[in-house]
């Protein structure tokens, strides 16, 4: 899978460092100029849905489970490789210094109706819900909210790169 972008989070000094890996599966989910994304009201913004690989789980497995679980997507198919992110976080964890995040990204496409969605409970306490918005829309929401906000999580800087990518190579509609 083609490399996206590798990012370090700004308050990391160096990667060399304890860490640990963590694979993830996010879903890129179009209709027409809308995309489906979560809403996290916590932070204020947008996300690709998915989530976390479970150890042995294949990617395009954790892909479904985590559409199906977050979104209630239905008959998802045409599952098809996008690229892959890579990022260094700080871990303010025990046992490690940095958290290495692989997010798979996979286009697919899903029945138009969803189905009932079953979040985890951090999840519901952060006000997460899956929404159909206009990709403008969402990348311009997570500008604001990158510029604005100071409870923003670290994951917006990835989605509104990925975002926009999307809208460039899968839209062919650039800003």
């Amino acid at each position: 899978m083609r490399l996206l972008k590798s990012s370090i989070h700004p308050s990391l000094e160096s990667v060399d460092q304890s860490s640990f890996l963590r694979l993830a599966a996010r879903g890129i989910i179009l209709k027409g100029e809308d995309i489906l994304m979560l809403y996290t009201q916590r932070y204020d913004d947008y996300t690709l849905p998915g989530g976390g690989i479970d150890e042995g789980e294949d990617q395009v497995d954790g892909l479904i489970r985590e559409l199906t679980e977050e979104t209630g997507a239905r008959n998802i198919r045409n599952v098809e490789a996008f690229g892959l992110y890579e990022e260094f976080r700080p871990w303010y964890r025990e046992d490690f210094d940095i958290m290495q995040m692989k997010s798979y990204c996979y286009t697919c496409e899903i029945d138009e109706q969803l189905g009932e969605t079953s979040l985890e409970d951090y999840e519901v306490k952060n006000g997460m819900k899956p929404v159909w918005i206009n990709i403008h829309e969402a990348i311009e929401h997570n500008i604001e909210t990158i510029k604005n906000s100071e409870k923003k999580g670290m994951s917006i800087e990835r989605e509104t790169f990925l975002l926009c990518l999307i809208r460039d190579e899968l839209l062919g509609v650039s800003s």
